[in-house]
């Protein structure tokens, strides 16, 4: 079935990836808002006609399902379309801002059904599940099931993570209705109604998933850390040009799964030439746009040739880093010889959820430097990795 929707639906052309994948995008997120229509439908028919609160919080359950699908559908339809004078990076992140607001009404319906629940309980009103009644809801299980596999399926050909996430969503719910469903024979087979328990069970399960939601959807907008295993692509793409040797203040900024840019600093020798050293940097950017789908800047680091002086200050500086943490990496340094005093600048990388402040690290090395070197004039700049890859 899936297979038959995709050879009805993608039709695959020349325009590139970013299409073909909104109109996967776009298909998942159609199938998502049907599929749980339906179920939807038919639980509230089998809830009203035998007064199941579980059921109809299913139901309910369902319905935040297809709204999410439908931000899916929009999200993937919006990311394709071209930046603009006020959005210069597109707009694939307001899948997020319509993300939180569909994530607020998850919890809003599970806290209504959840009062509806303990209302019944409260009461003792029983449930009366028709054999034909009880059979559909088991259907409702089945198309959730075939819901999942498919989400799998487009997510694995377009490699994304909010669909991976839908996957794991309705297996949740495959859990969920089974349970409602089982309850339901119970309450069918035996005097004992426990309905109203289930119902609330399901209530919960949304108001959780609903909380799980924000938290998912507010993460990108705050800023989370780039994919580590992009951020090693990009570093092997560098450093297999000859000319380069060596990387360091990567930074990935994430604007869609499409818009990715990146910023990072590669160090070349001083003593080549500086056209070809910016031919490199050049033809470096253009590979990183056609390969990995990445805007790529790089500010170009003259690396002085190592003398016997500077490799001393060098190996004291990886003994004094060492010493404070082997976490802590350096790149940039640079020593400059006067007639009273060594100039001795260098950037310290610390890890992001590092425990001492930038402040006290920098104190710290200058003591200890200066310890060794009385004549040093020590330059730290320290910063905070964010792409958490080694630099060099």
């Amino acid at each position: 079935m899936t297979d038959l929707l995709i050879k009805i639906f993608i039709r695959e052309d020349k325009k590139g990836s970013s299409n073909l994948r909104a109109r996967y995008g776009a298909l998942s997120g159609a199938v998502g808002i049907i599929t749980n229509l339906i179920n939807a439908a038919v639980k509230l028919i089998v809830g009203f006609t035998g007064s199941g609160v579980s059921v109809l919080a299913d139901a309910a359950n369902n319905l935040s399902d297809a709204g999410s699908s439908l931000v899916t559908f929009v999200g993937f339809r919006l990311s394709a379309k071209p930046p603009d004078k006020t959005h210069p990076y597109g707009h694939a992140r307001i899948e997020y801002i319509t993300g939180l607001i569909v994530s607020f009404m998850i919890v809003a319906l599970g806290g209504f059904f959840l009062i509806e629940s303990v209302g019944k309980i409260s009461s003792g009103e029983g449930s009366d599940y028709s054999a034909v009644a009880l059979v559909f809801l088991g259907l409702t299980v089945l198309i959730k099931l075939w819901q999942a596999f498919f989400y799998k399926k487009i997510a694995l050909k377009i490699n994304s993570a909010a669909l991976h996430a839908s996957f794991f969503d309705s297996i949740s719910d495959v859990a969920a209705t089974s349970v409602v469903l089982v309850c339901a024979i119970i309450s069918k087979l035996s005097p004992l109604d426990i309905d109203g328990y289930a119902g609330a069970a399901v209530a919960l399960f949304i108001i959780v998933n609903g909380f799980r939601l924000i938290v998912s959807t507010a993460s990108p907008l705050l800023g989370e850390p780039p994919d580590k295993n992009l951020a090693e692509k990009i570093k092997a793409l560098v450093m297999s040009v000859d000319g380069v040797i060596g990387i360091h203040d990567m930074i990935i900024h994430s604007y869609g799964a499409d818009k990715i840019f990146c910023t990072l600093h590669a160090e070349v020798p001083s003593t080549q030439n500086i056209l070809l050293s910016h031919d490199i940097i050049d033809d470096i950017e253009r590979r990183a746009a056609s390969e990995l789908n990445v805007n790529l800047v790089i500010h170009m680091d003259p690396v002085m040739p190592p003398d016997e002086r500077s490799e001393k200050i060098r190996k004291a500086v990886e003994e004094i880093l060492s010493g404070i943490s082997k976490e802590i990496r350096y790149h940039d340094l640079r020593a400059v010889f006067g007639a009273d005093r060594t100039t001795v600048s260098f950037d310290v990388v610390i890890p992001s959820d590092f425990a001492q402040s930038d402040e006290d690290v920098r104190s710290d090395i200058e003591k200890k430097l200066k310890a060794l070197f009385p004549e040093a004039v020590p330059i730290i700049t320290v910063d905070r990795d964010f792409s958490d890859i080694a630099d060099i």
